[in-house]
């Protein structure tokens, strides 16, 4: 009966006449409304790169370098972070879509994240990729590292991905891990560059994931059609 009552009054909503004045504005607030989350969360990795710049060079650092372990200097270290962040980035990708297929805490956070990514653009995307690398890796790599060393830095790095549900240790634990390989990078080869290029890709890669691919139960709804209609 409640199925039935909503049923009736959404069926009213919907074949009413509505202004165009109306219709015009509802559209606006629905673009205003897929702009907002995105913009909010460009905005919040944008705050935390700056604050990260500012920290740093009020405490006399460059964010973007610091005096590597390998004794590599400007565009040596650069490169070579580059190098090493192409490699622990494709690694990191690699990594990340077999323990989807492999285990159940991986499956529950793309359930988890998967509606933060399911209808954004490709645009939308590569912003929020970039602006997140971005701001992380200058605060927990350019700023931290240098202040607190690679294991403490990374250690905050992991605490601070939180998600509710089954998920919650395993991102915690894979993040940690992630987060001492860019910081080693960085701290290695004294040049902030390939971390920033890992850390951008993987989250691209991720969330073209999140957005691409389809839910459990609509996989299983659609091997059910599909088998009907061969019957």
């Amino acid at each position: 009966m409640v199925a039935g009552r909503d049923m009736h009054l959404l069926g009213s909503a919907v074949t009413r006449p509505r202004p165009a004045v109306a219709v015009r504005a509802s559209a606006g607030r629905g673009r205003w409304a897929r702009w907002r989350e995105p913009a909010t969360i460009v905005g919040a990795y944008v705050g935390a790169g700056t604050f990260a710049v500012a920290a740093s060079l009020g405490a006399g650092r460059d964010p973007l370098w610091c005096t590597g372990w390998l004794g590599t200097h400007g565009a040596a270290a650069c490169l070579v972070s580059l190098g090493l962040g192409v490699l622990s980035g494709a690694g990191t990708i690699a990594a990340t879509h077999a323990m989807v297929g492999r285990f159940r805490w991986a499956r529950a956070l793309c359930v988890a994240l998967r509606p933060s990514a399911q209808y954004s653009s490709d645009a939308t995307l590569a912003a929020v990729a970039l602006a997140s690398a971005s701001g992380e890796e200058l605060l927990f790599r350019g700023f931290l590292v240098p202040a607190v060393g690679v294991v403490a830095s990374s250690v905050v790095f992991g605490a601070l991905h939180q998600v509710r549900g089954p998920a919650r240790w395993g991102w915690m634990l894979w993040a940690t891990v992630v987060g001492l390989v860019f910081a080693s990078v960085f701290a290695a080869t004294g040049s902030l560059a390939g971390p920033l290029l890992a850390h951008a890709a993987i989250n691209h890669s991720n969330l073209r994931f999140l957005r691409n691919s389809r839910p459990a139960s609509q996989r299983l709804l659609g091997g059910l059609l599909r088998r009907e209609s061969r019957s």
